[in-house]
């Protein structure tokens, strides 16, 4: 008898589940020969059910495997795609069931599970990307209202030299929160470029196409102290997370432990209590940025940073583990890796003036090193990176207004920092104007009241009634250099009076009365 090529003992490929053709070939030669699935089975060194399969796909035609069937949790993937995508991949299997179950799923709890599993992976691939937020000196002062215990809370932190402004309120009308804005601004001896808040109610007027119009009053309060009104993403506290870290704490360490002890007497003795937690905590050392705010706060007043003297120590391959910002922690400073390593663990050293960063014996990246608190991002920096604050039409007025072009948009982000009253309604009439006006016609008068910021329908219908001969200003240009033709020069005695040819009188006699010397 031929020895065949399949033996008993003969090794298989991890993961291979599928007879390869040789195989194949050997088993139906096995099978012709012996003529029964157990002895085939036996000789090529597998079971007699392979071998039934093998020659049943061969009866049919089929060269390799039948087609596996779709999983029972098919039909409700999109449902669980979307649950993963609202509760940001925290939902679990369990909950979810009564759920599928009610759109049609017949299947187990441990599918479910699986499919769960599988759509969390692939939401973590493509979910929102972390990166720090690195501010400037001076720039940012982020705000927002806490209660607890019946009191409300407002906070305030400068980003950079992260010192804490807290003061205890009753209320959170927009006086209040104009005054206690006034008051921080006064204990920081000077106002920040921006303020940012989350949108507050108190401080907006409304919003169109996800774009904040604040309130005119805010609006006259920002100008008169000469800062930037910003507000933060909707439902986003992860924008502002480091006024959020500070509410949190203040309700902890300055409220609760109060309450504990009957409260409060007034509201002058909250604040008091406030402000003399305020300077215990801006005077100890930041853990995030290895420093104290009230010393800091000298520096941000002057908005003149200046290079830290401390630096990170060296170290010889210390581990650490990246974080979901894509940062690594050495020195009490962050530096920044590959987002394909998030969740992994790397080695950080320090050498020749340098912070390495590798894995399994593979240099990831090196950067400058920084000082305690300070992030370094090397090649990652984005120098034109802002948040974004997307327009998103809702409204069929919205929809028509923003689809009139980029002129409209720029129009409505203007007219919004403007604090402009009722302007769903002026971009209702501004939409009207389509019709009798045109397109192009309303984008070019949209374009022109943007300049001059004039935000009103009533506006927009008187540019497009002056037509298009109004005149256009433009910026002066360069001065007119002409070249003009050499000429003789002539000194100034050429021009006197005795220097003139002048005719004589009786010239002149003669030319007028004739030969006669008179008229006839």
């Amino acid at each position: 008898m031929r020895s065949w090529r399949c033996k008993p003992n003969q090794l298989r490929v991890e993961g291979c589940r599928v007879k390869c053709a040789r195989d194949q070939r050997d088993i139906v030669n096995a099978y012709a020969a012996l003529g029964t699935y157990r002895g085939a089975a036996a000789l090529c060194g597998t079971t007699h059910k392979t071998v039934k399969r093998v020659l049943e796909r061969r009866a049919r035609g089929q060269a390799g495997r039948r087609q596996s069937q779709p999983s029972n949790t098919a039909c409700v993937q999109p449902l669980i795609e979307e649950r993963v995508r609202k509760t940001d991949g925290r939902i679990r299997a369990k909950r979810l069931l009564p759920v599928v179950r009610a759109a049609g799923y017949s299947g187990s709890l441990r599918n479910l599970q699986r499919a769960v599993r599988s759509a969390k992976a692939a939401w973590k691939q493509k979910r929102r990307a972390y990166r720090p937020w690195v501010p400037t000196p001076g720039e940012h002062l982020v705000v927002d209202w806490g209660s607890e215990g019946g009191y409300e809370i407002f906070c305030a932190v400068l980003a950079w030299s992260r010192y804490r402004f807290v003061r205890v309120a009753t209320d959170q009308t927009r006086a209040t929160t104009q005054g206690l804005l006034a008051e921080c601004f006064s204990e920081l001896d000077g106002v920040p470029s921006v303020v940012l808040t989350d949108r507050m109610g108190c401080l907006r007027a409304g919003t169109v196409a996800n774009v904040v119009v604040p309130h005119p009053e805010y609006v006259q309060f920002a100008t008169r102290y000469g800062f930037q009104p910003d507000f933060c993403e909707a439902a986003d506290p992860e924008s502002k997370g480091v006024v959020e870290a500070l509410v949190g704490y203040a309700q902890r360490d300055l409220v609760v432990p109060a309450m504990a002890e009957g409260g409060w007497a007034d509201l002058s003795a909250a604040n008091a209590a406030a402000r003399t937690w305020c300077t215990e905590v801006n005077g100890q050392v930041h853990s995030e940025i290895a420093a104290v705010p009230a010393e800091r706060l000298i520096t941000e007043r002057g908005v003149m940073r200046r290079l830290a003297s401390l630096r990170p120590p060296l170290r010889e391959g210390e581990p650490r583990k990246v974080d979901r910002t894509g940062m690594v922690r050495f020195g009490s400073a962050r530096y920044a890796v590959p987002s394909e390593q998030v969740g992994q663990v790397v080695r950080v050293r320090a050498e020749d003036g340098a912070v390495i960063i590798a894995q399994d014996e593979v240099e990831l990246i090196r950067h400058r090193p920084v000082g305690p608190g300070e992030v370094a991002l090397g090649p990652f920096a984005d120098e034109a990176r802002r948040p974004t604050r997307g327009v998103r039409p809702r409204t069929a007025t919205e929809l028509a207004f923003l689809g009139l072009g980029g002129e409209a948009e720029a129009f409505l982000r203007a007219a919004a920092a403007a604090g402009t009253l009722r302007l769903e309604a002026e971009l209702a009439g501004i939409v009207a104007l389509d019709v009798a006006w045109g397109r192009e016609a309303v984008r070019r008068a949209l374009e022109r009241a943007t300049t001059y910021r004039r935000f009103t329908a009533a506006d927009v219908r008187a540019i497009l009634a002056a037509g298009p001969g109004v005149p256009e200003p433009t910026r002066a240009g360069q001065p007119l250099a002409l070249e003009l033709p050499a000429v003789a020069e002539r000194p100034l005695s050429a021009y006197a009076l005795t220097q003139l040819a002048l005719p004589s009188i009786a010239t002149t006699e003669h030319a007028v009365g004739g030969p006669g010397g008179g008229r006839a």
